[in-house]
């Protein structure tokens, strides 16, 4: 008897979830709202974007997104290249993904516009190709090229580098997500790490309830809703004292001391110089630009100082100068961006990242990225008729 009366009230409860659910998917959809899911799982890569994916982007900035049909943040490009055109190929993180404004603002967008009056490439089409993602470091920016780009045939790859976190991002230690995959040394050689695959949490998304609730996800408004909210109210609970307001990690801007900052370095310049080495096997040209993080660009040069000494930094430019160092040794022709834009910052007394309440952090807002397109193009154009 006591277990019929809990079937019974299980199902009830079971029944009004499902019929709330109902009501506000009906309701959401009558007003047009929409959050969208915009990542899916990968067994390659750990997470893309999905194709065709649409919704309403407001955790930072806000914009309606659009993913494209093969998964990118960018409009439809044919994947055979027509001809007479330039392809670039960027590849890149959440800057590049530049899910907090639209896209005919991000840098990449205004490059290839510059770009078609360059004169090393006159009577030219002039494509840029958006592979940016957010959450990468650079092991799933070397796995995209080799899964994703090269059936674009591009002629460049543009490396963008996020040096406030890619760093990081390239270490299981560091990063602290056993769901994507890494690149670690074995026997003094760079490997391909993919244990990510027997993670509990990527085995269940691949069983048949965990497609089922992908199903769910993919369609339902209401679901994505609550889910957007659970994962917002985590991200607020969560502070660090090794991480700056921005969430970047501080230790990228000190000489690494610890195993885990070693050995996440050398992965990172090693990923670098194969990424560069695999470009040229293909016989194309890589390029590498290092973008900024929030700290180095503030334009109060009080504030930044008081960071700096509250921090116990003594150089902001470090990963930057780093990379930089690797670039000269490798050949890469490499641009850094974070000086001159704190330069553009302070003389004109502008943020640069930011929008809204936190303005002076996270990514790049519309200066950011106008600024940042038009530095990249006219540091590229004379370089490509090279």
């Amino acid at each position: 008897m006591k277990l019929r009366r809990l079937t019974a009230r299980l199902l009830l409860i079971t029944l009004g979830v499902v019929t709330a659910l109902l009501i506000a998917e009906a309701f959401l959809r009558l007003i047009g709202y929409a959050t969208g899911n915009f990542f899916r799982r990968d067994d390659v890569i750990g997470a893309t974007h999905r194709p065709g994916a649409e919704g309403w982007w407001t955790k930072e900035g806000r914009d309606y997104i659009r993913i494209n049909s093969d998964g990118l943040r960018d409009r439809e490009h044919a994947i055979t290249k027509p001809a007479n055109t330039f392809r670039i190929a960027v590849l890149g993180d959440s800057y590049a993904e530049a899910f907090q404004l639209p896209m005919q603002k991000a840098f990449w967008s205004i490059m290839e516009s510059r770009l078609r009056s360059c004169a090393a490439l006159s009577n030219q089409n002039v494509e840029v190709v958006n592979f940016g993602v957010s959450g990468y470091g650079t092991a799933q920016e070397l796995l995209t090229l080799r899964e994703k780009v090269w059936k674009y045939d591009p002629d460049v790859v543009l490396l963008a580098v996020t040096t406030g976190n890619d760093v990081s991002d390239d270490s299981r230690a560091l990063k602290g997500s056993g769901d994507i995959p890494y690149f670690v040394f074995s026997d003094g050689k760079l490997v391909l790490d993919q244990s990510f695959q027997k993670n509990r949490s990527v085995r269940w998304h691949q069983s048949r309830p965990g497609h089922v609730w992908e199903w769910i996800i993919n369609h339902s408004i209401a679901v994505q809703t609550i889910r957007e909210g659970m994962v917002a109210l985590s991200d607020r609970n969560q502070t660090s004292p090794n991480r700056s307001d921005s969430g970047l990690p501080l230790q990228v801007y000190h000489e690494p001391t610890s195993p885990a900052w070693n050995d996440a370095w050398r992965v990172t310049e090693a990923l670098i110089a194969q990424i560069s080495s695999e470009v040229r096997s293909k016989d194309r040209r890589l390029f590498l630009v290092t973008l900024s993080s929030p700290p180095q660009v503030l334009p109060d040069p009080k504030t930044r100082a008081d960071f700096m000494q509250a921090h116990g930094i003594s150089d902001l430019f470090y990963p930057d100068r780093r990379i930089q160092n690797l670039c000269d040794r490798e050949g890469i022709p490499c641009l850094i961006l974070a000086p001159t834009l704190q330069e553009y910052a302070e003389r004109n007394h502008v943020y640069l990242h930011g929008f809204d309440a936190n303005i002076g952090g996270g990514h790049w807002n519309e200066q950011g990225h106008a600024l940042a397109g038009e530095l990249i193009t006219d540091w590229l154009c004379p370089r490509l008729s090279r």
